[in-house]
């Protein structure tokens, strides 16, 4: 197997001009430049056979296609989270019913209360960043809208910090399903992280956009207080 100066000069043409990164090409030249060095100083008396050479050839157009497609894969994802970030750009401005940790201040917490269908009582349970259950409630079975005042029986408020909080669902005194509790707040900011698009609430908890279940305009009504 014998390439010729035009083959070469051809091979080095393609590698240059073919979409990709400049390094690839640089290494396309450097693997061309090696085959031939390697074919022009092999032993006359066991030469390599022809049929390794072309396995090492195709072994390397494998790599450069991969590399080129990864180069396009990760073009389009770019391309897609732009997309997506314009999308959740709208959502500045409303109000989201987001899975997040609670970030107790001053201010009573707005939260919305998911149960099951099925459910003829229901509870919600606060816990501390220890996972302590620190507090609870008996809440409509239906769910709905609550406040959060972060204050213990007594008045006395609890520490500001994080806290989670989930809703238990009974029938006939048997729980049947525990769901979060969804913080709602008010969307601040929209941004990509990771290649992928998260809204910043002004509660101060940054939330991907799967972990958003309910989008509203703003308002002061509806909340249920204990």
């Amino acid at each position: 197997m014998e390439i010729t100066p035009t083959q070469q000069s051809t091979a080095q043409s393609d590698a240059t001009t073919r979409p990709g990164s400049a390094s690839l090409s640089s290494d396309f030249l450097t693997f061309l430049k090696m085959l031939t060095t390697q074919m022009q100083n092999q032993d006359p008396l066991n030469p390599v056979e022809s049929s390794d050479f072309a396995v090492q050839l195709a072994t390397f157009s494998g790599v450069e296609q991969q590399v080129q497609t990864n180069e396009r894969l990760a073009g389009l994802s770019e391309q897609l989270s732009a997309s997506e970030l314009s999308r959740v750009s709208g959502w500045i401005g409303m109000t989201a019913q987001a899975e997040a940790p609670i970030h107790l201040g001053e201010d009573p917490v707005p939260l919305h209360l998911r149960t099951d269908p099925e459910a003829d009582a229901a509870r919600l349970v606060l816990r501390d960043s220890t996972g302590t259950a620190i507090q609870g409630f008996d809440v409509p079975a239906e769910g709905g809208r609550f406040a959060w005042a972060g204050v213990d029986e007594d008045g006395a408020p609890f520490a500001p910090g994080t806290y989670t909080a989930e809703i238990l669902s009974f029938r006939e005194g048997e729980e049947i399903a525990t769901f979060p509790a969804l913080v709602e707040a008010r969307v601040a900011e929209a941004r990509l992280r990771d290649g992928a698009a998260v809204v910043l609430l002004e509660s101060g908890q940054s939330v991907a956009t799967d972990k958003v279940f309910g989008l509203r305009e703003p308002d002061e009504n509806g909340l249920v207080t204990p």
